[in-house]
Protein backbone atom coordinates (compact mmCIF):
# COMPACT_ATOMS: atom_id res chain seq x y z
CA UNK A 1 0.00 0.00 0.00
CA UNK A 2 1.31 3.46 -0.94
CA UNK A 3 1.02 6.08 1.79
CA UNK A 4 0.49 9.47 0.17
CA UNK A 5 0.33 12.93 1.78
CA UNK A 6 -1.46 15.80 0.08
CA UNK A 7 -0.66 19.28 1.37
CA UNK A 8 -3.16 22.15 1.09
CA UNK A 9 -2.82 25.66 2.48
CA UNK A 10 -5.46 27.80 0.71
CA UNK A 11 -9.07 27.62 -0.52
CA UNK A 12 -7.97 28.03 -4.18
CA UNK A 13 -5.42 25.25 -3.94
CA UNK A 14 -7.94 22.90 -2.34
CA UNK A 15 -10.41 23.64 -5.13
CA UNK A 16 -7.81 22.41 -7.63
CA UNK A 17 -6.81 19.36 -5.56
CA UNK A 18 -10.28 18.20 -4.54
CA UNK A 19 -11.04 15.79 -7.38
CA UNK A 20 -7.59 14.23 -7.17
CA UNK A 21 -8.15 13.72 -3.44
CA UNK A 22 -11.50 12.04 -4.09
CA UNK A 23 -9.89 9.70 -6.62
CA UNK A 24 -6.96 8.83 -4.34
CA UNK A 25 -9.30 8.23 -1.42
CA UNK A 26 -11.24 5.61 -3.39
CA UNK A 27 -8.17 3.49 -4.10
CA UNK A 28 -7.80 0.42 -1.87
CA UNK A 29 -4.04 0.28 -2.35
CA UNK A 30 -3.51 3.93 -1.40
CA UNK A 31 -3.61 5.38 2.10
CA UNK A 32 -4.35 9.09 1.83
CA UNK A 33 -3.15 11.57 4.44
CA UNK A 34 -4.34 15.19 4.23
CA UNK A 35 -2.12 17.86 5.79
CA UNK A 36 -3.91 21.20 6.20
CA UNK A 37 -2.07 24.44 6.86
CA UNK A 38 -1.99 28.17 6.11
CA UNK A 39 -5.11 30.27 5.71
CA UNK A 40 -7.36 27.18 5.90
CA UNK A 41 -6.92 27.37 9.67
CA UNK A 42 -7.46 31.13 9.99
CA UNK A 43 -10.79 32.71 10.93
CA UNK A 44 -9.72 35.87 9.10
CA UNK A 45 -9.59 33.94 5.80
CA UNK A 46 -12.84 32.05 6.39
CA UNK A 47 -11.69 28.92 8.29
CA UNK A 48 -11.85 27.03 4.99
CA UNK A 49 -10.69 23.74 6.52
CA UNK A 50 -14.41 23.27 7.25
CA UNK A 51 -15.03 22.88 3.51
CA UNK A 52 -12.58 19.96 3.46
CA UNK A 53 -14.44 18.28 6.33
CA UNK A 54 -17.80 19.04 4.68
CA UNK A 55 -16.62 17.19 1.57
CA UNK A 56 -16.15 14.07 3.70
CA UNK A 57 -12.37 14.06 4.08
CA UNK A 58 -10.52 13.33 7.28
CA UNK A 59 -7.77 15.83 8.10
CA UNK A 60 -4.71 13.88 9.21
CA UNK A 61 -2.70 16.78 10.61
CA UNK A 62 -3.16 20.53 11.06
CA UNK A 63 0.06 22.49 10.62
CA UNK A 64 -0.56 25.91 12.19
CA UNK A 65 1.79 28.57 10.83
CA UNK A 66 0.22 31.95 11.83
CA UNK A 67 -0.74 33.15 8.30
CA UNK A 68 -2.26 36.47 9.43
CA UNK A 69 1.02 38.39 9.16
CA UNK A 70 1.42 40.10 5.76
CA UNK A 71 4.98 41.41 6.21
CA UNK A 72 8.28 39.83 5.04
CA UNK A 73 9.12 39.05 8.67
CA UNK A 74 5.69 37.44 9.17
CA UNK A 75 5.92 35.32 6.02
CA UNK A 76 9.42 34.09 6.92
CA UNK A 77 8.23 33.25 10.42
CA UNK A 78 5.36 31.22 8.93
CA UNK A 79 7.78 29.30 6.68
CA UNK A 80 10.05 28.41 9.61
CA UNK A 81 7.11 27.30 11.78
CA UNK A 82 5.77 25.30 8.83
CA UNK A 83 9.05 23.46 8.23
CA UNK A 84 9.14 22.35 11.85
CA UNK A 85 5.47 21.27 11.77
CA UNK A 86 5.74 19.32 8.52
CA UNK A 87 8.95 17.62 9.65
CA UNK A 88 7.13 16.36 12.75
CA UNK A 89 4.09 15.23 10.71
CA UNK A 90 6.22 13.31 8.19
CA UNK A 91 8.08 11.59 11.00
CA UNK A 92 4.79 10.40 12.52
CA UNK A 93 3.00 9.43 9.27
CA UNK A 94 6.01 8.07 7.35
CA UNK A 95 4.51 8.70 3.86
CA UNK A 96 5.92 7.26 0.63
CA UNK A 97 5.09 10.36 -1.41
CA UNK A 98 4.20 14.03 -0.81
CA UNK A 99 1.90 15.77 -3.32
CA UNK A 100 2.29 19.55 -3.51
CA UNK A 101 0.58 22.03 -5.85
CA UNK A 102 1.93 25.30 -7.10
CA UNK A 103 4.09 27.93 -5.59
CA UNK A 104 3.00 29.37 -2.26
CA UNK A 105 5.18 29.82 0.81
CA UNK A 106 3.09 27.32 2.82
CA UNK A 107 3.82 24.54 0.34
CA UNK A 108 7.44 25.72 0.09
CA UNK A 109 7.91 24.88 3.78
CA UNK A 110 6.28 21.47 3.18
CA UNK A 111 8.67 20.82 0.27
CA UNK A 112 11.79 21.75 2.26
CA UNK A 113 10.74 19.45 5.12
CA UNK A 114 10.09 16.57 2.67
CA UNK A 115 13.40 17.19 0.88
CA UNK A 116 15.42 16.87 4.06
CA UNK A 117 13.27 13.95 5.26
CA UNK A 118 14.24 12.18 2.01
CA UNK A 119 10.61 11.65 0.97
CA UNK A 120 9.86 11.93 -2.78
CA UNK A 121 7.71 14.86 -3.92
CA UNK A 122 5.16 14.98 -6.74
CA UNK A 123 4.74 18.61 -7.85
CA UNK A 124 1.62 19.86 -9.67
CA UNK A 125 1.49 22.94 -11.94
CA UNK A 126 5.25 23.40 -12.14
CA UNK A 127 7.08 25.06 -15.03
CA UNK A 128 4.77 28.08 -15.08
CA UNK A 129 5.92 31.69 -14.95
CA UNK A 130 4.41 34.62 -13.01
CA UNK A 131 6.87 37.48 -13.32
CA UNK A 132 5.06 39.86 -10.97
CA UNK A 133 5.07 37.58 -7.95
CA UNK A 134 7.56 36.18 -5.45
CA UNK A 135 5.84 32.84 -6.09
CA UNK A 136 7.77 32.53 -9.36
CA UNK A 137 11.05 31.70 -7.62
CA UNK A 138 9.31 29.46 -5.09
CA UNK A 139 7.64 27.43 -7.86
CA UNK A 140 10.95 26.66 -9.58
CA UNK A 141 12.58 25.89 -6.22
CA UNK A 142 9.88 23.31 -5.46
CA UNK A 143 10.43 21.85 -8.95
CA UNK A 144 14.11 21.31 -8.14
CA UNK A 145 13.20 19.52 -4.90
CA UNK A 146 10.59 17.31 -6.63
CA UNK A 147 10.89 13.93 -8.34
CA UNK A 148 7.61 13.58 -10.28
CA UNK A 149 6.13 16.50 -12.20
CA UNK A 150 2.52 16.90 -13.37
CA UNK A 151 2.34 19.99 -15.58
CA UNK A 152 -0.61 21.76 -17.21
CA UNK A 153 0.70 22.33 -20.76
CA UNK A 154 3.42 21.23 -23.17
CA UNK A 155 5.26 24.56 -22.82
CA UNK A 156 5.51 23.98 -19.06
CA UNK A 157 6.73 20.42 -19.59
CA UNK A 158 9.60 21.73 -21.72
CA UNK A 159 10.49 24.33 -19.07
CA UNK A 160 10.63 21.74 -16.26
CA UNK A 161 12.93 19.59 -18.43
CA UNK A 162 15.06 22.69 -19.17
CA UNK A 163 15.44 23.09 -15.41
CA UNK A 164 17.25 19.76 -15.48
CA UNK A 165 14.50 17.35 -14.45
CA UNK A 166 14.30 13.79 -15.81
CA UNK A 167 12.04 13.88 -18.94
CA UNK A 168 10.69 10.43 -18.03
CA UNK A 169 9.28 11.89 -14.80
CA UNK A 170 7.55 14.93 -16.36
CA UNK A 171 3.92 14.42 -17.42
CA UNK A 172 1.62 16.86 -19.23
CA UNK A 173 -1.81 16.11 -17.71
CA UNK A 174 -3.55 19.46 -18.29
CA UNK A 175 -4.88 21.94 -15.75
CA UNK A 176 -6.59 20.84 -12.56
CA UNK A 177 -8.83 23.91 -12.71
CA UNK A 178 -10.48 22.63 -15.89
CA UNK A 179 -10.80 19.21 -14.27
CA UNK A 180 -12.62 20.72 -11.30
CA UNK A 181 -15.08 22.60 -13.52
CA UNK A 182 -16.00 19.43 -15.40
CA UNK A 183 -16.79 17.64 -12.12
CA UNK A 184 -18.80 20.44 -10.44
CA UNK A 185 -22.58 20.40 -9.97
CA UNK A 186 -23.28 24.11 -10.43
CA UNK A 187 -25.74 26.11 -8.38
CA UNK A 188 -28.42 28.09 -10.20
CA UNK A 189 -28.58 31.90 -10.11
CA UNK A 190 -31.49 31.72 -7.67
CA UNK A 191 -29.64 29.27 -5.39
CA UNK A 192 -26.56 31.49 -5.34
CA UNK A 193 -28.60 34.60 -4.54
CA UNK A 194 -30.21 32.78 -1.63
CA UNK A 195 -27.00 31.24 -0.27
CA UNK A 196 -24.86 34.36 -0.64
CA UNK A 197 -27.51 36.99 0.12
CA UNK A 198 -26.88 38.87 -3.13
CA UNK A 199 -28.92 40.17 -6.05
CA UNK A 200 -27.53 39.66 -9.53
CA UNK A 201 -28.10 42.51 -12.01
CA UNK A 202 -28.21 42.69 -15.80
CA UNK A 203 -24.41 43.06 -15.71
CA UNK A 204 -22.27 41.18 -13.17
CA UNK A 205 -18.54 41.01 -12.52
CA UNK A 206 -16.36 39.08 -10.07
CA UNK A 207 -13.33 40.90 -8.69
CA UNK A 208 -10.41 38.68 -7.73
CA UNK A 209 -7.35 40.77 -6.86
CA UNK A 210 -4.17 39.76 -5.02
CA UNK A 211 -1.12 41.83 -3.99
CA UNK A 212 1.60 42.14 -6.63
CA UNK A 213 4.14 40.79 -4.16
CA UNK A 214 7.33 41.37 -6.18
CA UNK A 215 6.57 45.08 -6.65
CA UNK A 216 7.19 46.69 -3.27
CA UNK A 217 4.57 49.27 -2.18
CA UNK A 218 2.62 48.85 -5.44
CA UNK A 219 -0.45 47.03 -4.08
CA UNK A 220 -2.27 50.11 -2.77
CA UNK A 221 -1.63 52.10 -5.96
CA UNK A 222 -2.70 49.28 -8.31
CA UNK A 223 -5.84 48.40 -6.36
CA UNK A 224 -6.82 52.06 -6.08
CA UNK A 225 -6.67 52.38 -9.89
CA UNK A 226 -9.00 49.37 -10.17
CA UNK A 227 -11.47 50.73 -7.62
CA UNK A 228 -11.42 54.17 -9.33
CA UNK A 229 -12.32 52.50 -12.63
CA UNK A 230 -15.13 50.53 -11.01
CA UNK A 231 -16.60 53.71 -9.48
CA UNK A 232 -16.93 55.10 -13.01
CA UNK A 233 -18.32 51.98 -14.71
CA UNK A 234 -20.02 49.82 -12.07
CA UNK A 235 -23.16 51.86 -11.36
CA UNK A 236 -26.11 49.44 -11.70
CA UNK A 237 -23.72 46.44 -11.82
CA UNK A 238 -23.39 43.64 -9.31
CA UNK A 239 -19.78 43.37 -8.14
CA UNK A 240 -18.63 40.30 -6.20
CA UNK A 241 -15.25 40.68 -4.45
CA UNK A 242 -13.34 37.65 -3.21
CA UNK A 243 -10.76 38.50 -0.56
CA UNK A 244 -7.08 37.68 -1.19
CA UNK A 245 -5.07 34.83 0.28
CA UNK A 246 -2.48 35.35 3.00
CA UNK A 247 0.26 37.25 1.15
CA UNK A 248 2.58 40.19 1.53
CA UNK A 249 0.39 43.34 1.81
CA UNK A 250 -2.89 41.37 1.73
CA UNK A 251 -4.20 43.50 4.63
CA UNK A 252 -4.21 46.53 2.30
CA UNK A 253 -6.61 44.77 -0.09
CA UNK A 254 -8.82 43.62 2.80
CA UNK A 255 -9.25 47.14 4.18
CA UNK A 256 -9.74 48.88 0.84
CA UNK A 257 -12.30 46.27 -0.29
CA UNK A 258 -14.36 46.56 2.91
CA UNK A 259 -14.44 50.35 2.64
CA UNK A 260 -15.41 50.25 -1.05
CA UNK A 261 -18.17 47.65 -0.67
CA UNK A 262 -19.89 49.62 2.13
CA UNK A 263 -20.65 52.45 -0.28
CA UNK A 264 -22.97 50.52 -2.63
CA UNK A 265 -25.67 47.94 -1.96
CA UNK A 266 -24.85 46.21 -5.27
CA UNK A 267 -21.31 45.39 -4.11
CA UNK A 268 -20.47 42.30 -2.04
CA UNK A 269 -17.33 40.82 -0.51
CA UNK A 270 -16.57 37.31 0.75
CA UNK A 271 -13.65 35.83 2.69
CA UNK A 272 -14.20 32.58 0.80
CA UNK A 273 -16.97 31.39 -1.49
CA UNK A 274 -15.91 27.74 -1.46
CA UNK A 275 -15.20 25.84 -4.66
CA UNK A 276 -18.79 25.13 -5.79
CA UNK A 277 -20.14 28.63 -5.14
CA UNK A 278 -17.05 30.24 -6.68
CA UNK A 279 -17.25 28.22 -9.91
CA UNK A 280 -21.03 28.74 -10.05
CA UNK A 281 -20.42 32.49 -9.87
CA UNK A 282 -17.89 32.25 -12.72
CA UNK A 283 -20.53 30.54 -14.82
CA UNK A 284 -23.11 33.27 -14.16
CA UNK A 285 -21.14 36.53 -14.18
CA UNK A 286 -20.10 38.32 -17.37
CA UNK A 287 -16.40 38.37 -16.57
CA UNK A 288 -13.59 38.66 -14.03
CA UNK A 289 -11.37 41.61 -13.16
CA UNK A 290 -8.15 41.35 -11.17
CA UNK A 291 -4.90 39.42 -11.34
CA UNK A 292 -5.83 35.95 -10.10
CA UNK A 293 -4.66 32.75 -11.77
CA UNK A 294 -8.32 31.62 -11.83
CA UNK A 295 -8.98 34.25 -14.49
CA UNK A 296 -6.45 32.48 -16.73
CA UNK A 297 -6.82 28.83 -15.71
CA UNK A 298 -10.58 28.51 -15.18
CA UNK A 299 -12.52 31.47 -16.61
CA UNK A 300 -11.69 30.62 -20.28
CA UNK A 301 -13.50 27.27 -19.91
CA UNK A 302 -16.72 29.23 -19.32
CA UNK A 303 -16.09 31.32 -22.47
CA UNK A 304 -16.05 34.44 -20.29
CA UNK A 305 -13.66 37.38 -20.43
CA UNK A 306 -10.95 38.24 -17.92
CA UNK A 307 -9.42 41.68 -17.43
CA UNK A 308 -5.92 40.88 -16.15
CA UNK A 309 -4.25 43.84 -14.42
CA UNK A 310 -0.52 44.38 -14.05
CA UNK A 311 2.37 41.91 -13.99
CA UNK A 312 1.36 39.32 -11.38
CA UNK A 313 0.43 36.73 -14.04
CA UNK A 314 2.89 37.90 -16.71
CA UNK A 315 4.46 34.91 -18.45
CA UNK A 316 1.56 32.47 -18.13
CA UNK A 317 -0.21 30.93 -21.15
CA UNK A 318 -3.33 32.94 -21.91
CA UNK A 319 -6.52 32.30 -23.88
CA UNK A 320 -7.92 34.87 -26.33
CA UNK A 321 -10.51 35.74 -23.67
CA UNK A 322 -7.86 37.56 -21.59
CA UNK A 323 -7.60 41.36 -21.82
CA UNK A 324 -4.25 42.52 -20.41
CA UNK A 325 -4.02 46.07 -19.06
CA UNK A 326 -1.61 48.13 -17.01
CA UNK A 327 -2.65 49.36 -13.56
CA UNK A 328 -4.27 52.46 -15.02
CA UNK A 329 -7.84 53.64 -14.39
CA UNK A 330 -8.51 54.67 -17.99
CA UNK A 331 -7.13 51.42 -19.42
CA UNK A 332 -9.32 49.40 -17.03
CA UNK A 333 -12.40 51.47 -17.96
CA UNK A 334 -11.70 50.84 -21.65
CA UNK A 335 -11.19 47.12 -20.96
CA UNK A 336 -14.59 46.91 -19.23
CA UNK A 337 -16.19 48.48 -22.31
CA UNK A 338 -14.42 45.94 -24.55
CA UNK A 339 -15.44 43.03 -22.31
CA UNK A 340 -19.14 43.87 -22.68
CA UNK A 341 -18.93 44.63 -26.43
CA UNK A 342 -20.68 42.34 -28.92
CA UNK A 343 -17.47 41.97 -30.95
CA UNK A 344 -15.50 40.65 -27.97
CA UNK A 345 -18.33 38.41 -26.79
CA UNK A 346 -18.53 36.85 -30.26
CA UNK A 347 -14.76 36.40 -30.38
CA UNK A 348 -14.45 34.54 -27.06
CA UNK A 349 -17.13 32.00 -27.93
CA UNK A 350 -14.53 30.41 -30.20
CA UNK A 351 -11.60 30.70 -27.76
CA UNK A 352 -9.98 27.61 -26.22
CA UNK A 353 -8.52 27.12 -22.78
CA UNK A 354 -4.76 26.42 -23.20
CA UNK A 355 -4.93 24.28 -20.03
CA UNK A 356 -6.89 21.50 -21.72
CA UNK A 357 -10.31 19.90 -21.52
CA UNK A 358 -10.19 18.11 -18.16
CA UNK A 359 -9.24 14.63 -17.00
CA UNK A 360 -6.04 15.65 -15.18
CA UNK A 361 -6.96 13.93 -11.88
CA UNK A 362 -7.48 10.54 -13.50
CA UNK A 363 -4.23 10.83 -15.45
CA UNK A 364 -2.32 11.70 -12.28
CA UNK A 365 -3.91 8.82 -10.37
CA UNK A 366 -3.00 6.33 -13.09
CA UNK A 367 0.65 7.43 -13.06
CA UNK A 368 0.91 7.43 -9.26
CA UNK A 369 -0.54 3.92 -9.10
CA UNK A 370 2.00 2.53 -11.56
CA UNK A 371 5.17 4.55 -10.94
CA UNK A 372 7.87 3.02 -8.75
CA UNK A 373 8.98 5.05 -5.72
CA UNK A 374 12.02 2.90 -4.98
CA UNK A 375 15.36 4.67 -4.68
Amino acid sequence: MKKICIVTGTRAEYGLLKNLMFNLNKEKKIKLYILVTGSHLSKKFGSTYKEILKDGFKISKQIKIKPNLDTPKGILKSISIGMKGFLKAYKQLRPDLIIILGDRYETFSAAIAAHYSRIPIAHLHGGEVTKGSTDDAIRHSITKMSHIHFVAAEKYKKRVIQLGENPKKVFNVGGLGVDNIKQTNFLSKHQLEKKLGINFKKKNLIINFHPETLNKYATKKIFNELLSALRKKANQMCLIFTMPNSDLESEIVFKMTKKFVKKNSNFYSFKSLGSTKFLSCLKIVDGMIGNSSSGLLEMPTFKKGTINIGDRQKGRLMAKSIINVRANKNQIIRAIEILFSKKFQTKIKKSKNPYGNGGASKKILKIIKTISLKN
